[in-house]
């Protein structure tokens, strides 16, 4: 069906976002594309809500300036409605990702400099540190649990560097971070909560005693060119900051190595030619995104997408991981076959438009990194004892393995 057709709107919803859907979420997205690049599903929360599943439609979508990131104008009406949407109060209200221009526009670029080219480059030096420190943990034993040992401590490590977070904090932020981002909202508010209380008191800190970090330079924004960073906006630069620039990497990792357990010869491929591996992991944001489904976006005006017609006031959710599925290969190649030597591989996984992912180049940096290191030290990692299949986050809008049990010859740190 092409984007000028009428989409399918069901009598019976289908439902998205639960954890039977997300542990088979390329086969229920590829149902879906099957009928049309848009339909009307039922949300995790009991909502309706519209949902963009083809790549072509996603682009359009991710950049259309009648679907607003700012859920204020909506919030009275999403309250009423028992809608859970991350508002004000919950410290995600105060930042970039649920902002337009001139907003976002503004709150953008006190950041941009941090991320940009040259300055992640500069930190490929503490990033392949940090990694082999990380591998030396577990190398010797022999196995290891990949998402607790080094795909998730590694992002997390290298983001709180970044910011200013002392090492000995990291454990609560990934715990708070990832039931935030993942799980259901009763313990995702109190993690919200757990995290925004944190923070707060860090911010006081570095105001008193300002270190050579990202936080305390925004902080000197807001005290010393007041009108340019708000106290809740600072706030929830830092939430974000801390939330979505480092899950997306853990999950890119994760799903990353998923990938190169289940195609252990895609695997020897890079091992043989590590050069290949910046290619390859824009293979691996094609072939699994690591987040699953944009945060919500609403209608300003009455739109048509694909041949749906948007109200205003709905919400518009498009599934990343179903684009990247649905964009276009080479003639006569699977989408859904891993091809570590896919050129171009391309993807969505980012965003699109001014909306496009600020820690992009952060992210790829480590995933390089991190993914050259193992495949290096650990050159026969395989799964460990019979596989039973992935288990897959329950909740939320990322998408990455609970657990990666990994064996390997033991390998002296």
């Amino acid at each position: 069906m092409t984007s000028h057709e009428q989409a399918v709107v069901p009598t019976r919803l289908p439902q998205v976002g639960t954890p039977d859907f997300k542990a088979h979420a390329h086969e229920r997205y590829a149902a879906l594309r099957a009928l049309g690049p848009i339909h009307r599903v039922r949300l995790p929360d009991g909502s309706a809500g519209w949902l963009v599943v083809g790549y072509d439609l996603a682009r359009t979508a991710l950049a259309h300036p009648l679907l607003s990131k700012d859920p204020a104008p909506f919030e009275e009406e999403l309250r009423a409605s028992g809608r859970h949407i991350l508002l004000a109060g919950s410290g995600f209200g105060g930042n970039m990702l649920m902002a337009d221009p001139p907003r976002h526009t503004r709150l953008r670029r006190l950041v941009s400099g941090a991320f940009s080219t040259g300055a992640v480059e500069a930190l490929a030096p503490r990033v392949e540190e940090l990694a082999h420190q990380y591998v030396d943990t577990f190398a010797p034993r022999g196995e290891a649990d990949l998402v607790t040992a080094f795909t998730g401590p590694l992002p997390m490590a290298v983001i709180c560097e970044l910011l200013g977070v002392p090492a000995e904090r990291r454990d609560d932020l990934q715990s708070w971070t990832r039931a935030a981002m993942s799980d259901p909202s009763d313990r995702q508010r109190a993690s919200l909560l757990a995290l925004n209380t944190y923070l707060r008191g860090l911010i006081e800190e570095k105001r008193s005693r300002p270190q050579d970090d990202l936080l305390s330079r925004l902080i000197a924004v807001r005290d010393e060119d007041q009108g340019r960073l708000s106290d809740a906006e600072l706030l929830g630069t830092a939430v974000i900051l801390v939330a979505a620039g480092h899950e997306t990497t853990v999950n890119l990792l994760g799903n990353a190595v998923v990938a190169l357990l289940d195609h252990p010869e895609q695997a020897e491929t890079l091992r043989c030619d590590p050069a290949r591996v910046p290619g390859a992991v824009e293979e691996f944001l094609r072939y699994d995104a690591p987040v699953e489904s944009t945060p919500t976006r609403f209608a300003t005006e009455r739109l048509t997408l694909g041949g749906a017609v948007i109200d205003p006031g709905d919400t518009v959710t498009v599934a990343l991981t179903s684009a990247g599925r649905d964009a276009p290969v080479e003639a006569g190649s699977d989408p859904d076959r891993l091809d570590v030597l896919r050129s171009p591989a391309r993807h969505v996984s980012f965003g699109h438009g001014i909306h496009y992912c600020i820690g992009a180049p952060l992210a790829r940096l480590e995933a390089v990194i991190a993914l050259r290191v193992l495949l290096n030290r650990l050159p026969d990692l395989e799964w460990a004892g019979p596989e039973e299949g992935v288990t897959w986050l329950p909740a939320g809008i990322t998408r990455g393995p609970v657990r990666l049990p990994v064996r390997f010859s033991p390998v002296p740190a």
